[in-house]
């Protein structure tokens, strides 16, 4: 019985490392395989493109980064608690980035929106899914904000977009300056925002 691969977390891994510290179109399919640690022909056994890469790469993301919302998201906390806990975690993720690499890298499927979203209609097809997956989500939670009395907002669904392009904006500000701190006053922003 054969060895099971590697090669195809290790190719992933790289995939997502250098988009998030690079982008997309700088990137070959040499440079990832070299990252990965893992010859050229590894890469096309597992993956047709680079494309292919980046849609993996992109459900992967979204798979670990959306478990980690609708737990931050969910629970028995006061919903203003559980959106405080969201743009805490994002933060986090930026200062850890920063600490790790040298650079606040930013959000993912921002920077691959901002990159490929004229270019490649699957991958901003799927991107405008996720998004709109992060909105519901956070609406939900707004909604209960609304209806405890928490916040004055009518629309909480327009409330939750609002606050998602605050949080995306937010980043971006961070990854342009790189400086972590341009989050600090995010949630005081939502909490404006709302009306809380």
């Amino acid at each position: 019985m054969g060895r099971t691969s590697d090669a195809r977390p290790k190719i992933l891994q790289a995939g997502r490392d250098l988009m998030a510290r690079r982008g997309y179109t700088a990137l070959g399919v040499a440079e990832i395989c070299a990252t990965a640690g893992v010859p050229k022909g590894s890469f096309y056994y597992f993956f047709d493109s680079k494309q292919a890469l980046a849609e993996a790469v992109i459900e992967e993301h979204w798979a670990n980064q959306g478990a980690q919302w609708a737990e931050l998201l969910g629970g028995d906390k006061p919903p203003l608690e559980r959106l405080r806990d969201l743009f805490d975690a994002t933060t986090e993720v930026q200062r850890t980035a920063q600490k790790d690499t040298g650079a606040v890298t930013g959000c993912l499927f921002g920077n691959l929106t901002l990159e490929l979203s004229t270019q490649d209609s699957a991958i901003r097809e799927r991107l405008q899914e996720i998004f709109e997956a992060q909105i519901e989500m956070v609406a939900a939670v707004v909604e209960l904000a609304r209806q405890n009395g928490d916040i004055k907002v009518t629309d909480s669904r327009e409330a939750a977009r609002s606050l998602v392009a605050q949080l995306e904006g937010m980043v971006l500000f961070a990854k342009l300056l790189n400086d972590p701190a341009q989050l600090d006053q995010m949630w005081s922003h939502s909490l404006a925002l709302l009306g809380a």
